[in-house]
């Protein structure tokens, strides 16, 4: 089997985890941010890259975290999480929400909204849902969310993360 390049950040890795992260660097994903409150009432964040839909009916999205990342205490027993669609205005938010735990919820990027849940200014979209599972696989958890309701904001260029970075569509093939 032909091996995958070596990563640069660590030449000794094996095979198996250079060619996992070569592929899905390469691969474009939209950037979500997942909000909720820790157990003491403080909000709680993150960008993820893994959202996906489940099924339509009924209205089910899954999103997937490691068990050792910073906000999945507050995952781990929260009953509701916000999910919001990035926009490419929305950069800053996605980098902010990726960056220090302390510093995710400082500003006035977002405000309370239902059930105390934080919800971010100027998103393309977001929707509340209810956690109705959470499957551990190996040191991560996939989450599943039913989607309860939600509310759209303005239109924009998608915000992909790719190669490592934020990025808006090229052009249509």
């Amino acid at each position: 089997m032909p091996a995958a390049p070596r990563l640069d950040a660590d030449p000794n890795a094996p095979d198996d985890l250079a060619a996992f992260k070569h592929a899905f660097r390469r691969h474009a994903a939209g950037v979500a941010a997942i909000t909720t409150l820790a157990p003491d009432g403080t909000p709680v964040g993150f960008t993820a890259t893994s959202l996906a839909s489940l099924s339509a009916v009924p209205p089910l999205a899954t999103f997937n975290m490691a068990r050792s990342a910073s906000s999945w205490t507050a995952i781990a027993a929260a009953d509701r999480v916000v999910i919001h669609m990035l926009g490419a205005h929305n950069r800053r938010v996605a980098e902010k929400l990726a960056g220090p735990h302390a510093d995710r919820f400082v500003g006035e990027h977002w405000q309370p909204g239902p059930y105390g849940l934080p919800v971010l200014h100027g998103v393309t979209s977001w929707m509340i849902g209810r956690i109705v599972e959470r499957v551990s696989v190996h040191n991560n958890a996939v989450v599943v969310v039913q989607i309860e309701g939600g509310g759209m904001g303005t239109d924009d260029e998608a915000l992909l993360y790719h190669e490592r970075t934020y990025r808006v569509p090229g052009f249509a093939v």
